[in-house]
């Protein structure tokens, strides 16, 4: 069973709600999870918030954490969160912020970096993802996707 598959069952079973607000990963993250028949039941919200305006203006993530840490940051990813749990009211929020490359990268935040949060039961759990910065960005964007399924997992059966 694909995770995305897994996710579905444990939202419906639970009778549970989810919702995405993506950066690096572009939708692809809400595509995987819309692929999965019966998604409508318990996907509330997907949103791709690329730039930093909205991703302030949509999901209130602070001007102070976009200027002192950076949209590419933990503390982004997790007042992504908490900014989509309140305009939706999802049981479980996800969102994952980086730098799929090839370009955008720093010493300090190379290609290949990408926080996910998971918000779920008043807890956040965060997570850095560190790949190579030679994968191609499609692959990378799949790879960060696929992380996030599994951190959702993980929360669920915690």
């Amino acid at each position: 069973m694909l995770p995305e598959e897994e996710i579905g069952k444990i939202l419906t079973d639970n009778n549970l709600t989810i919702s995405t607000a993506e950066s690096c990963t572009g939708g692809l993250l809400s595509s995987k999870l819309t692929d999965v028949p019966g998604s409508s039941n318990y996907i509330t919200y997907n949103a791709v918030t690329y730039s930093n305006d909205i991703k302030n203006r949509i999901l209130n993530v602070t001007e102070y954490t976009l200027q002192n840490y950076g949209a590419v940051s933990p503390e982004c990813a997790k007042e992504m969160v908490q900014g989509l749990q309140a305009l939706t009211g999802a049981d479980i929020c996800v969102s994952t912020t980086g730098i799929a490359g090839p370009g955008g990268g720093s010493p300090q935040k190379p290609v290949g970096l990408c926080y996910i949060a998971v918000l779920y039961k008043d807890k956040i759990e965060v997570k850095k993802i560190l790949l190579s910065p030679d994968i191609p960005r499609k692959e990378m964007k799949e790879q960060f996707a696929n992380q996030a399924l599994e951190l959702v997992k993980k929360v669920l059966y915690s």
